[in-house]
C-alpha cells in the first residue's frame, strides 16, 4: 500500500471527539434499545441519539448487516449503514459517527470510498470508519463472495479504497477519478478484531484498533501487545485502542457484575470501576451496546449521562473543559 501522511485525518472532529492520549470516552451502538430476538423496534432512535450527543457521549456506532441470519441473533440497526449514517448525521451536529464495522469484502471498494467520502464531507469530518473482514458465513454466498478468502479480499479492497480516496486519478481507475475526495485527504480507519490479519499489519495500515471485551487482566495484555505493535509500525504515532461492551445496567447502582454475552449485568458503580480500570490499562474508547438490557434504553442513557459519562466524556469536550479551567 502506498504511503500518505495520516496526520490530517487523525485531526478530524470525529476522531478527536473519540480519542485522546490518556483518556477514555464512551460511545453507544445503534439501535439504542434493549430487545429480544434479532430484530429491534428502531423506535425513538433520533431522540436517543440526540440525547447521547448532548450528554457527552463521543460516538454513535453503526453496524453493517446486509442480510438477516436468524441463527446469528442480531440484525444491528436494520437499515443500511450508509443510509442511516446520513439520516442521523442530519439530526445531530457534533457527535462522531463510527462504523462497527463495514464488511469490506462484501462491498465494492469504490462504492465504499464514495460513500465514506460523502459522509465525511457532509458532516465536516465526523466519520470514523471501522472495517472488518466479516464473520457471518451466510452472507458471503449471498453476495457471490468466498468466505475462506475474505482475509485476502479485505487487504485488496482496503488498498483500492485508500487509493481511490487518497490519490488523484489512481492507476486502478484507468483514467477516471473518484469524487468527492475526503476532507483531510483520507478517512480515519479502525480495523475490527483481527480481520484475518496480523497485529503488525493492522498497526501499519490503520489509525486505531477496535476489538472485543475480555476480562480486565487479559485485555490489559492485549492492549500492551497493541502498544508494542503500534510503536514498531508507526513510531511516535497515537494509535488508539477501542473495544465494544454489552451492558445490562441494573436499577441497583451497587449491583455486582454478572457475566452476559460479551459483557456484564451490573450497577453503575461497578461499570464506572471497570471503565476506570480499562482507562488505566490504556484503552481509549468503549462502545456500549444495550441489546441485552432489561430497562428502557432512555432510562439507561439518562443514568449513564448523569453518573458515568462525566468521568469519561468525549475527548474534545474534556479538552475544552480543561482549557476553560486554565483560563479562569
Amino acid at each position: 500500500m502506498f504511503e500518505v501522511n495520516p496526520a490530517p485525518r487523525r485531526e478530524l472532529p470525529g476522531f478527536r471527539r473519540m480519542f485522546a492520549p490518556g483518556r477514555l470516552s464512551l460511545g453507544v451502538f445503534l439501535p439504542i434499545e434493549a430487545f429480544q430476538g434479532d430484530r429491534p423496534t428502531m423506535r425513538e432512535q433520533v431522540e436517543l441519539a440526540r440525547r447521547a450527543e448532548q450528554g457527552g457521549f463521543a460516538a454513535l456506532w453503526f453496524r453493517d448487516v446486509p442480510v438477516r441470519d436468524p441463527a446469528f441473533g442480531d440484525v444491528g440497526q436494520v437499515y443500511d449503514p450508509w443510509v442511516y449514517l446520513g439520516y442521523l448525521a442530519a439530526h445531530t451536529s457534533s457527535i462522531a459517527l463510527a462504523t462497527g464495522s463495514i464488511v469490506l469484502p462484501l462491498r465494492h471498494p469504490l462504492h465504499t470510498a464514495k460513500a465514506a467520502a460523502s459522509v465525511d464531507r457532509l458532516t465536516g469530518g465526523r466519520l470514523v470508519l471501522g472495517v472488518a473482514s466479516g464473520d457471518r458465513p451466510v452472507e458471503f454466498p449471498a453476495f457471490g463472495a468466498d468466505f475462506e478468502s475474505r482475509g485476502e479480499a479485505f487487504r485488496t479492497h482496503l488498498a483500492r479504497f485508500r487509493a481511490a480516496l487518497e490519490q488523484s486519478f489512481p492507476e486502478e481507475l484507468h483514467g477516471a477519478d473518484l469524487v468527492p475526495k475526503p476532507t483531510a485527504g483520507g478517512i480515519p480507519l479502525l480495523v475490527t478484531g483481527n480481520s484475518r490479519q496480523s497485529l503488525a499489519w493492522i498497526a501499519a495500515h490503520a489509525d486505531g484498533w477496535i476489538t472485543y471485551p475480555r476480562p480486565i487482566e487479559a485485555q490489559s495484555r492485549v492492549i500492551e501487545g497493541w502498544r508494542a505493535a503500534a510503536a514498531s509500525a508507526q513510531p511516535g504515532a497515537f494509535l488508539p485502542f477501542a473495544q465494544s461492551l454489552y451492558i445490562d445496567l441494573t436499577r441497583d447502582p451497587s449491583a455486582h457484575p454478572e457475566p452476559i454475552h460479551l459483557g456484564w449485568r451490573l450497577g453503575r458503580h461497578a461499570l464506572a470501576a471497570l471503565l476506570a480500570a480499562l482507562r488505566r490499562a490504556g484503552a481509549h474508547h468503549v462502545a456500549l451496546n444495550l441489546k441485552y438490557g432489561r430497562r428502557p434504553a432512555a432510562e439507561v442513557i439518562d443514568e449513564l449521562i448523569a453518573h458515568v459519562v462525566p468521568a469519561f466524556p468525549a475527548a474534545t469536550v474534556a479538552a475544552s473543559s480543561l482549557e476553560e479551567e486554565a483560563m479562569s
